[in-house]
């Protein structure tokens, strides 16, 4: 069985669902074909994906441009997204005989829409999944421009024609869509090392660890300035630069980043779903920096604020360190009941029936 797995390079929450599917996957079929059309890392693939896989650095889908963690690149991404459908026609021929060549049984978006019109176009079979999809972000932030009816169209049309539209948990409501199938959430669960990463760090047991993570694009923070806390160590992003004993690289520590997630006591971040999924699973809090005009915001919150603990910080604080007041806050919270991450074994069983009748 070969399968053709198109993931959408906008942050590392789309390659986080589909890897947890994907794992799911591996142990139905261990001899399972995997070939991966997207620009995330190898690394980061590899570290979620057990076996081999072929990937091929593919760039047809951006989401939206962004100028940081935090914010969108309006503007430019709507200059791009009227390019990009400037020549439709030819990009859908183009992709189709890529998928021609590779000959896959079936293909898996997440959630780029161009692959889907292509199959659509050779017959193959399909199925995307996603807590979004681009159609309606696009809508929010372009519906009055005067080519976003046709650019719309194109989306939906491209994301119809899937045999499914699998929704995990959380997810915006996608009224447009008529093959949308509700699904669990999809999240890694990791292994609790925290005995052996606070020996690593050097750091009595009760030490609080909290961890910044921007979600895959960068956000640059003046973190040699913020004030130290003395039962507070950090772990920072790899490009994030200070020299301080308190903190210290996520790639320092040798540590896949769900183990470390299980491993802490607490995640600086946005509200990005496998932020918040992975969060909610593995029961660790999060302080995150809203975003208030992004429309998958109030889903994820309110999701989140169920069964989770988490709390708002303003970019302001974050730039100033002042974390501790609101980090004591969610750590005072009443724990809820883990939620499961059942998502990934039913999408699973889903794709294998697919995989089945081809």
């Amino acid at each position: 069985m070969h399968l053709a797995v198109a993931i959408s390079s906008h942050g590392y929450g789309h390659g986080a669902q589909t890897a947890a599917v994907l794992t799911v996957l591996r142990n139905y079929y261990p001899a399972l074909r995997l070939t991966l059309l997207t620009g995330l890392p190898r690394k980061f693939l590899a570290d979620r994906i057990p076996g081999e896989f072929e990937l091929i650095d593919w760039r047809g889908d951006f989401g939206l441009r962004m100028m940081s963690a935090l914010e969108a690149d309006l503007p430019r991404s709507a200059a791009d997204y009227a390019a990009f459908h400037a020549n439709w026609d030819q990009r859908v021929v183009e992709t189709a005989t890529l998928l021609e060549r590779l000959a896959p049984d079936l293909l898996l978006a997440n959630v780029p829409y161009l692959p889907l019109a292509a199959s659509a176009q050779l017959g193959l079979p399909s199925i995307a999944l996603c807590s979004l999809n681009w159609a309606d972000i696009y809508r929010h932030y372009f519906s009055n421009r005067p080519e976003s009816s046709g650019i719309i169209e194109c989306m939906l049309s491209a994301y119809n024609s899937a045999e499914r539209f699998l929704c995990p948990a959380p997810s915006m409501p996608m009224p447009d869509l008529n093959n949308v199938h509700p699904i669990g959430p999809l999240a890694r669960l990791g292994r609790d090392c925290r005995e052996s990463l606070c020996a690593q760090l050097g750091v009595r047991a009760s030490q609080r660890i909290v961890v910044i993570a921007p979600g895959g694009i960068p956000l640059q923070l003046p973190l040699q300035d913020w004030p130290k806390v003395d039962d507070v160590t950090w772990i920072i992003p790899d490009d994030g630069v200070a020299s301080r004993t308190d903190m210290h690289t996520f790639s320092s520590l040798g540590i896949g980043f769900t183990d470390l997630l299980a491993s802490v006591d607490g995640v600086l971040g946005k509200l990005g779903y496998g932020t918040v999924a992975e969060c909610a699973c593995n029961g660790t809090p999060l302080l995150y920096m809203p975003r208030p005009d992004w429309p998958e915001e109030d889903c994820l919150a309110t999701w989140l604020k169920i069964n989770g603990r988490c709390a708002p910080v303003t970019f302001e604080q974050v730039v100033r360190g002042e974390l501790c007041e609101t980090l004591e806050q969610v750590w005072a919270q009443p724990i809820p009941s883990v939620p499961q991450p059942t998502g990934a074994e039913e999408a699973a069983q889903i794709i294998v029936r697919m995989l089945k009748s081809e």
